[in-house]
């Protein structure tokens, strides 16, 4: 018996007290905080996540609350899975076109697919976050070929600084726009995409009816993870954008389901 598997109850107790503690904890830190592989963390979060004592996410672990509207602020979840969010990035960035009207949900994965959106000419943004508002507001020091205009929705901030509730659904629902770059705390092929929270489940539901196309921008983690509450299901996404760590089982459900599977390489 190795020493990780005698180890794995006082491990996996350790695990529970960090996220108990700080609310979050990421697969990165765990595995240099304990020596183990990444492998080895992923099975103790998987066992851990089994018994109800924790929730799975994107690179790491939440309390088990969040299942039930909660989760951790934005800036917790920036540093997680850098590089696989900078592949799907890249790829649903591609999609925008110059001079289009492109909606642009909360979240960490949608917040980076608007940072590669700075440079795109003529652009008109639709957002319910506070972080991409900020991100694309136009400054007296961009160039005026740039042209971009961003319109905020009003509404009630979460803590992953989205703006939820019948203010930003009502804003919403009186735009149209030609493509929607939705994040997503997790997507399975029997829930399709969720989320946590039940306000912005509804609003992300307003953010679809008013899109031509959906983009769902999700890195691999987020494959069977399950939030409260559902707002598109997998045969209503026009492109799913993911990245080259998506397993074989879900690239063959994700490209049998929605319009187009999308996969960004990561950077060696």
């Amino acid at each position: 018996m190795t020493d990780a598997a005698r180890l794995a109850p006082q491990r996996r107790a350790l695990i529970l007290d960090i996220v108990r503690r700080d609310g979050a904890v990421r697969v990165a830190e765990l595995v240099e905080q304990l020596g183990v592989s990444d492998m080895t963390i992923r099975r103790d979060l998987d066992v851990l996540a089994g018994r109800g004592s924790l929730s799975k996410v994107h690179g790491g672990a939440i309390r088990a609350s969040a299942t039930t509207g909660d989760e951790p602020p934005f800036e917790t979840k920036t540093g997680l899975e850098s590089r696989a969010k900078a592949a799907v990035a890249e790829a649903a960035a591609a999609l925008v076109k110059p001079g289009s009207v492109v909606a642009i949900s909360g979240g960490t994965t949608s917040y980076a697919v608007a940072a590669r959106l700075r440079d795109v000419a003529g652009l008109t943004v639709v957002t319910n976050s506070l972080p991409v508002a900020e991100l694309l507001r136009p400054t007296g020091a961009e160039t005026g070929s740039v042209g971009r205009t961003v319109l905020l929705t009003g509404g009630t901030p979460t803590k992953s600084a989205s703006l939820v509730g019948p203010l930003a659904d009502q804003s919403i629902r009186s735009l149209q726009v030609d493509l929607l770059v939705m994040g997503a705390h997790g997507v399975s092929e029997r829930a399709g995409a969720t989320t946590p929270n039940l306000a912005e489940a509804q609003t992300n539901r307003a953010l679809v009816e008013s899109a031509t196309q959906v983009a769902v921008v999700a890195d691999h983690t987020k494959w069977g993870v399950v939030g409260l509450s559902r707002f598109i299901t997998l045969s209503e996404i026009d492109y799913f954008v993911s990245d080259d760590g998506l397993d074989a089982q879900a690239r063959s459900v994700l490209g049998d389901a929605v319009g187009r599977l999308i996969l960004g390489a990561t950077q060696s």
